[in-house]
């Protein structure tokens, strides 16, 4: 759910909190070649062709219904689709293996499970019993990953109880474990405060800063999209327009669907 590779990293633990293995050094480039979606007769997204460089940010926009989780889910390889995804580094260009990390929109954790942060983080990165006792290493590996986004004070609380967010920070720091080639965010500053929203602002431009990795974030939020996105995506089922924020903000196609109004939603 969190993190997709095409290799098992799970049962080598000095690979997973490895930030300068080969595959997330370097220079490498993503493209998406012609993703097709289709249902039946419908379809849902077509001909998608996108061509990102790591240590940027793009943005896709759209109004609902515009297929923007779709094309999350192609990615991922959750949706039967066609077209694919390549990923070359560009200083011996050569293919290599795609390492996907994934922060969805929502995570369903039920009221008053005891699961603590720890016993979710560790789940997703070891194969070792994480309910009977805590392995010292791997606590103080997750301890050191939460400390990324402010967060390493989280461990032992309750996974249920975390507040919007927490529970994104938490998320982000197992999408990270071990470092993407590709972090994707489903719009990641839904049903989070003020506070909250800058936290991930900060976050992003950390990520931007300090790892070599590209993103693709679905955003509501305008002012996100303004401040931090490299190259900005409209989509309607296919790419209407992309570049720069301000270039799609007067496009005759943004005009039309959000009506010519800038605004921080939509």
């Amino acid at each position: 759910m969190l993190h997709k590779e095409d290799k098992d990293q799970k049962n080598n633990t000095k690979d997973i909190y490895d930030h300068n293995n080969d595959s997330a050094c370097g220079l490498h480039c993503i493209k998406i070649n012609n993703i097709t979606v289709r249902a039946e007769e419908q379809t849902i997204i077509e001909n998608i062709n996108l061509h990102i460089h790591c240590g940027k940010v793009t943005a896709i926009i759209g109004r609902n219904g515009a297929g923007k989780t779709t094309l999350i889910r192609a990615i991922l390889g959750e949706i039967k689709h066609s077209g694919g995804i390549e990923f070359m580094d560009l200083k011996d260009k050569t293919m290599k293996d795609l390492r996907i990390g994934y922060v969805p929109q929502y995570v369903n954790i039920e009221k008053n499970t005891p699961m603590s942060v720890y016993d979710l983080f560790a789940g997703y990165v070891s194969n070792a019993p994480i309910f009977f006792k805590k392995n010292k290493k791997v606590y103080e590996k997750v301890k050191e990953q939460l400390a990324i986004f402010e967060a390493q004070d989280l461990i032992d609380k309750r996974a249920c109880d975390l507040s919007g967010g927490e529970l994104q920070r938490v998320l982000l720091a197992i999408a990270i474990t071990p470092v993407p080639n590709l972090l994707l965010l489903d719009e990641p500053v839904s049903g989070i405060d003020r506070n909250g929203m800058d936290l991930f602002y900060k976050n992003i431009q950390t990520l931007k800063e300090n790892y070599d990795l590209a993103m693709i974030v679905i955003s509501h939020d305008f002012e996100f999209v303004r401040k931090y996105a490299d190259h900005v995506i409209l989509l309607d089922k296919t790419i209407l327009k992309e570049g720069s924020f301000e270039e799609i903000r007067q496009c005759d196609d943004f005009k039309k669907v959000f009506g010519g109004e800038e605004r921080q939603g939509y």
